[in-house]
């Protein structure tokens, strides 16, 4: 008789486990076949990136010249032609002599949907002309088959950072297997910073290490991601 009590208490189990996995495998299908797995994982991964556990890695580097500049950095590839928003042919080049913030996303990117905010709020920062020297350049590169679905998604979201296509293969130095991966160049042409994937850059920390790019000269707050040379 116990035996019996036993296994009934068993299969109810099991029913209501299957059930429950049942319903969670349900809404994950809703959540795919409706397209908006990518919005809810990334509302998740934007949630971790508001504690800033998540940064760029800027360590100092004694950058007195041009030679340490060599020294600690790879050099920038200008070879990279790319289309705007509107269809225009654009080059990396026309941008030489400016910092540039690149950054390489896709809409179907989880972390990238999740880092777009802070960037957005970067991006209307340090475009104002008394945040830097210089004004600083910034890249959205989308890796979208589709332009439109990219530019539809900005213009749904409201941002206003420049969203770019590639029209030739990436320079190997950009070549990269992880998105979203971000780039500073500084005005000298060289890479300073360097992230693999997510990170919360609208900071203190990141902003004057932007308004301090265009110096060869840096003293602390400065220079390198950890990833940037290999």
């Amino acid at each position: 008789m116990r035996m019996k009590e036993n296994s009934t208490i068993t299969i109810r189990t099991w029913r209501r486990e299957l059930s429950e996995w049942g319903f969670i495998i349900a809404i994950g299908l809703i959540l795919y076949i409706g397209g908006w797995h990518t919005e809810v994982i990334g509302y998740a991964q934007r949630i971790l990136l508001s504690t800033h556990l998540i940064q760029p890695k800027i360590t100092d580097a004694d950058i007195q010249n041009y030679g340490d500049l060599a020294a600690n950095f790879e050099l920038a590839d200008y070879n990279f032609y790319l289309s705007d928003e509107h269809g225009a042919p654009v080059s990396l080049a026309d941008f030489k002599g400016k910092t540039i913030f690149m950054n390489y996303w896709a809409t179907w990117c989880p972390p990238c949907i999740a880092e777009m905010p802070n960037i957005q709020s970067l991006y209307e920062d340090m475009t104002r002309p008394v945040e830097t020297k210089e004004p600083v350049i910034f890249m959205m590169v989308s890796l979208d088959e589709d332009p439109e679905k990219a530019l539809a998604f900005i213009e749904q979201k409201r941002y206003r950072m420049p969203v770019y296509f590639p029209r030739s293969r990436k320079p190997l130095i950009y070549d990269t297997s992880v998105v979203p991966t971000t780039y500073v160049i500084n005005s000298d042409g060289y890479i300073i910073m360097k992230k693999r994937g997510m990170a919360q850059y609208n900071t203190q920390h990141f902003k004057d290490f932007l308004r301090n790019s265009t110096d060869y000269s840096m003293d602390t707050e400065s220079l390198l991601d950890e990833n940037a040379v290999h």
